[in-house]
């Protein structure tokens, strides 16, 4: 995947919103500790944008077995997707106000579920604002039920055991405190996987939550070890910032592995090692 096709930039998204055959959005906001998303979303979102649940639409039920956001079944996920309005041929842009860091989520579900055309709007909601494109108020309901058949599998991931026999370059996407055990605000126990290396999500955006550009992005993963030959996988808390880095990947040139349960699944089994500090192991 190259860099158009991950991210659609606010002129193109509107010229699109204008046309006779406007794209599916998705408003995705959801962050830690913020339970108001779709207050958020009636309070202003992009013209024609239908409210994204995370935690019950983009995620199963939460399991410490599995992790605090597990892949949901795909007949879940297509009933949804079938509710947004979404078609096979649709293109699909999804947007939060938090850099993508929530909407890269869809993003990656819905490529993972077999869509082709499903892009981020780059620098999202406030990109749009800052434009100085309209807002609509409300709740938005698509006209038309969608008809999407979704098939599971289509990128690539990989799971607990996996992980610990990974032989490739193996990215923690959280925040660095957490990576190195200094606090844990959610899962059962602090630290990483050993052999993860530290790579922060926030760092694949620039001063406006824009995705840095694709010769950037090379650089940063290179300075990390990443190599384009060499597998990648990715981790974050529980399966949803670890998205936006295989996005910034992919803008890179350089496909990723997902570990869906991440640290969430990986800390509730104390028979897994944890490793503190800023060291990979």
């Amino acid at each position: 995947m190259d860099h158009t096709t991950v991210t659609v930039d606010v002129h193109d998204l509107a010229q699109r919103v204008a046309s006779p055959e406007p794209p599916v959005i998705l408003d995705v906001r959801w962050r830690l500790g913020d339970d108001r998303g779709h207050d958020h979303f009636r309070e202003g979102h992009i013209p024609g944008a239908v409210y994204v649940d995370l935690d019950t639409e983009l995620a199963g039920p939460p399991d410490p077995a599995q992790g605090r956001h597990p892949l949901p079944d795909i007949e879940t996920l297509q009933e949804a997707a079938r509710r947004w309005g979404v078609h096979t041929d649709n293109t699909v842009v999804a947007y939060d106000d938090n850099g993508n860091q929530s909407a890269a989520r869809a993003w990656w579900l819905l490529r993972w579920a077999g869509l082709h055309d499903v892009r981020l709007l780059d620098g999202g909601l406030r990109a749009w604002v800052e434009a100085g494109q309209d807002l609509s108020t409300g709740d938005e309901t698509p006209g038309v039920p969608g008809t999407v058949t979704l098939h599971p599998g289509k990128l690539p991931t990989v799971d607990a055991d996996g992980v610990a026999a990974f032989r490739g370059t193996l990215l923690d996407a959280r925040a660095g405190e957490r990576y190195r055990g200094e606090t844990e605000p959610m899962d059962p126990r602090a630290g990483h996987v050993p052999g993860a290396l530290s790579a922060p999500t926030a760092d694949n955006l620039d001063a406006t939550g824009r995705f840095l550009r694709p010769d950037d992005l090379r650089t940063r993963f290179a300075s990390l070890g990443v190599d384009p030959a060499t597998p990648t996988a990715v981790y974050c808390g529980s399966g949803v910032t670890a998205a936006h880095e295989i996005a910034a990947l992919a803008i890179a040139g350089i496909d990723a592995a997902l570990y869906p349960g991440s640290w969430s699944q990986w800390s509730s089994d104390p028979a897994r090692p944890a490793v503190t500090g800023a060291e990979p192991a």
